[in-house]
């Protein structure tokens, strides 16, 4: 990664290690060059990239495969949701990328969510690396109306098919906390205090996401639209370790 760092060279204070572990960035742009650019202004601060829908139908798996050549830890977020055999297809190639984690709709049942947790083992297995975790997005943060028991059979399921974890809003992680021990519990929705919600109804404030119980902040507009997002991104860790509010 030592191209990337040149490029995004700060005299900011990089996040401690514990902290970047925990903080994913969200590149949603369509242009990898730009998305490049990002990540390696911000690699300080962020252990994990997020490449979601967009950035992979601009750039396919290619962007997958540079953020893992260039250290980072890639989180695939493409919500896979399809009949079994459709999904476990899809899953088998994205096993193969070196993707730390692929996100699967755990509405798409039993069936669907084993097939891409075994494709993905399968894919993996074929380059000698190691699968990458199943996320089962629980309920979406722009969802206001699914109940607790709905986000209760989602958990469940997501553990009981072999998922490594889960995506879900921050308000909904007392009602995971029976699976804590099951799952990685993966928090989009990150907002500093009084930042803009943009389009998402649930938010949270990375320190009281990650004080719940989040494994994994998943942080987008709140650094990337900021004005000088790599001041940004210093606050937001400092932020985590207490230094304001």
């Amino acid at each position: 990664m030592d191209d990337w760092h040149d490029q995004g060279a700060t005299s900011l204070d990089a996040a401690p290690a514990h902290l970047r572990d925990a903080l994913c960035l969200v590149l949603d742009v369509d242009d990898l060059v730009a998305a490049r650019r990002t990540a390696a202004a911000l690699a300080p601060w962020f252990g994990t990239v997020k490449v979601g829908l967009e950035l992979f139908s601009a750039a396919g798996p290619d962007a997958v495969v540079g953020f893992v050549e260039a250290g980072f830890r890639v989180f695939c977020d493409l919500k896979l949701h399809d009949i079994p055999n459709t999904v476990g297809s899809a899953a088998r190639v994205l096993g193969s990328s070196g993707a730390r984690w692929v996100t699967v709709h755990t509405s798409g049942g039993e069936a669907m969510l084993r097939a891409a947790v075994d494709s993905m083992a399968e894919g993996a297995a074929g380059v000698g690396a190691e699968a990458p975790g199943v996320l089962g997005v629980t309920v979406l943060t722009s969802d206001e109306t699914a109940g607790r028991s709905v986000l209760e059979q989602r958990c469940e399921l997501a553990a009981t098919t072999g998922c490594a974890g889960i995506v879900c809003a921050a308000p909904d992680l007392p009602v995971t906390d029976p699976w804590a021990d099951r799952l990685v519990r993966v928090v989009p929705g990150i907002r500093m205090p009084g930042g803009d919600a943009h389009d998402q109804a649930r938010v949270a404030s990375p320190r009281d996401a990650l004080a719940a119980g989040a494994d994994l902040l998943v942080v987008g507009r709140a650094v990337t639209a900021a004005r000088d997002p790599q001041v940004a991104a210093a606050e937001l860790v400092a932020h985590l370790a207490g230094d304001r509010s």
